[in-house]
């Protein structure tokens, strides 16, 4: 594996590869796997999740990392392409990625979504440029439209709890948030629960929809698995026999890169917190799934996350595992 940018990229029997090597590093861990390998991880957005289980996952496999970010460096980065550099930041990213790649074996890039034209951040234009910089493997950390990272831990959590890929029933459904959220978690969710073979419906308010380009994807992937993609604001249809409600909050794809319009979409929405009403018509042992940090009493109720539903944590470690693989993949063999 030359890259992990998209769980679209690897067919359905590479994905299991991947996760039963992830399993097998779980149980039996090769201390000495990566021994004399680096990481260096770039973070042009913050991060608590991704980083720590990046570092603990090369630890853990007998490599080293090291990481930058923005606020880490005294000149700043500038990621504007033709910019006249006249302000504060000393430094520009055409320079900055093919230094600090050149100081390792495989390159880690997080940069989220500047959230001001849907075109330009469905195309992941700023991780795009990005990429073309880079003499070493990439690792997509979460981009503006992708986070396969995060795909790949849920799709293990899943397989670990025993959910059914054809035949299970998975909601990805929106929730209020006080603030403008980016669309690369539900856009990776939404096609790896389709890539999996489940049935999807995205449970979402009027002007929330997610892009055609995001949908058409994911029932690509649902017609070559034998699952189902499907979208509604009707939230009894949707709930009804569900196996997995995966909460998730994101942008007004109506008023895309507009605030205030946004703010106002979403006024009137904050009963999309999902409590233990939402369960009353799905499957018993339905479980509660959010990739985090997530806002308590805005998104979900205390009772469902701090209860037997809920494996967010679950979720947040096997990102280590996963990550694990994927590492394992790219740099064992180099």
């Amino acid at each position: 594996m030359k890259e992990f940018n998209d769980l679209a990229d690897l067919n359905g029997e590479q994905v299991k590869e991947l996760l039963a090597l992830a399993n097998r590093l779980q149980t039996n861990p090769e201390p000495r796997a990566l021994e004399g390998k680096v990481l260096a991880l770039l973070f042009m957005s913050p991060s608590l999740r991704t980083l720590a289980s990046f570092q603990a996952a090369m630890v853990r496999l007998g490599g080293g990392s090291f990481v930058i970010s923005p606020d880490m460096s005294i000149h700043g980065i500038e990621t504007r392409p033709g910019i006249v550099m006249d302000g504060v930041a000393a430094e520009h990213i055409r320079e900055a990625v093919p230094v600090i790649a050149s100081y390792a074996d495989a390159i880690g890039i997080r940069a989220f979504a500047e959230r001001r034209n849907l075109d330009h951040d469905l195309d992941d234009r700023e991780f795009n440029n990005m990429r073309e910089y880079c003499q070493v493997p990439l690792i997509n950390m979460e981009s503006a439209i992708n986070h396969p990272c995060q795909s790949l831990a849920d799709w293990k959590t899943m397989d670990d709890l025993s959910v059914p890929g054809n035949g299970g029933k998975f909601v990805l459904s929106w929730a209020y948030h006080p603030r403008v959220l980016p669309l690369a978690v539900p856009s990776a969710t939404v096609h790896m629960a389709a890539m999996r073979g489940m049935d999807v419906t995205v449970l979402r308010p009027e002007g929330f929809e997610l892009p055609a380009s995001i949908m058409d994807k994911a029932r690509q992937a649902a017609q070559l698995s034998g699952g189902s993609v499907n979208e509604t604001n009707n939230r009894d249809e949707a709930l009804e026999d569900a196996q997995i409600i995966y909460a998730k909050s994101w942008a007004s794809t109506q008023h895309y890169g507009n605030r205030v319009a946004d703010e106002e979409q979403r006024r009137d929405l904050n009963d999309w917190c999902v409590d233990e009403s939402w369960f009353a018509a799905t499957q018993d042992n339905c479980r509660f799934m959010h990739c985090l940090p997530v806002r308590r009493g805005v998104v979900v109720s205390d009772q469902v996350l701090d209860g037997p539903r809920s494996v967010v944590i679950q979720e947040a470690q096997n990102r280590m595992y996963a990550q694990m693989a994927v590492l394992h993949q790219i740099l064992a063999s180099t």
